[in-house]
């Protein structure tokens, strides 16, 4: 675990996709750091007033921050909640890849191979969205507002690492994901030193992790404030109302008003 931001020089590039849409603000830019490129989606209100609390999410395996779900999760977060939102692309997802390909059966296996074979896979991940942060607090219509958290899946594999490394965040929503695959000791190990509030979201029937590894993993979390929700189903059918209530989780704790 780092104990300070470290983003480094940056530089972004903000693209033709700016569209305003019942009160929410969506805009599309690319980050620049160290030769590396973060795709980004930016959601923030339309007439914000700064600081503005900011949620991070993370999308899971074989989708892109597009998601619908992505999507739908921010534009909650905004309307309902007057925070913003900022989603990037995964390693090869999305705006990531160079041949355009957008097939998630691909992006699967491709991910599942980059996360066995490159052991600076999380580290390089947890560098784009602390350098990622830090921009989008820069940005005078967010500012330095509390900064929370929200990632299932691969969005846990990535995030929990980020929420163990980065003091701004304060809290977090984890899930659909255990202590299992190629970095299961630094998740376990990340875990141990997680101390901000965290709801962790299990399916009960997932077929790409099981309950068993998942409670495992919400056992290790290190925090006293934390809580688990189950439902039944497969790793992909996440109950519609479980985005609302991580989203109205994550208000309580950033805003000093939780608008419902």
């Amino acid at each position: 675990m780092t104990s300070a931001p470290e983003v480094g020089s940056a530089d972004i590039h903000w693209h033709d996709h700016d569209v305003t849409s019942k009160g929410v603000h969506e805009r599309r830019f690319d980050l620049s750091r160290q030769g590396r490129v973060v795709p980004a989606l930016l959601w923030t209100p339309e007439e914000p007033v700064p600081p503005v609390p900011l949620v991070l999410v993370g999308h899971g395996a074989a989708q892109t921050k597009a998601e619908q779900y992505v999507v739908a999760l921010a534009r909650i977060l905004v309307r309902h909640h007057g925070m913003a939102a900022c989603a990037i692309d995964g390693p090869v997802h999305g705006d990531r890849r160079h041949d355009g390909a957008a097939d998630g059966a691909q992006m699967f296996l491709e991910f599942g191979q980059r996360w066995a074979d490159d052991a600076t896979l999380t580290d390089e991940m947890v560098a784009d969205w602390r350098a990622v942060l830090g921009t989008v607090q820069a940005l005078p219509e967010v500012g330095r507002g509390p900064v929370g958290y929200w990632g299932l899946s691969m969005g846990t594999i990535f995030g929990l690492p980020l929420v163990a490394a980065e003091p701004r965040i304060q809290v977090a929503v984890l899930g659909l994901m255990g202590i299992a695959g190629p970095t299961r000791a630094r998740i376990a190990a990340d875990a141990a030193t997680v101390s901000v509030p965290v709801l962790f979201l299990v399916q009960w029937d997932d077929d790409l992790f099981s309950r068993d590894k998942a409670f495992a993993l919400f056992d290790s979390l290190a925090t006293s404030d934390k809580r688990l929700h189950a439902n039944p189903g497969a790793h992909s059918a996440v109950p519609a109302p479980e985005f609302v209530d991580s989203a109205r989780f994550l208000a309580s704790h950033l805003c000093s008003v939780d608008s419902r």
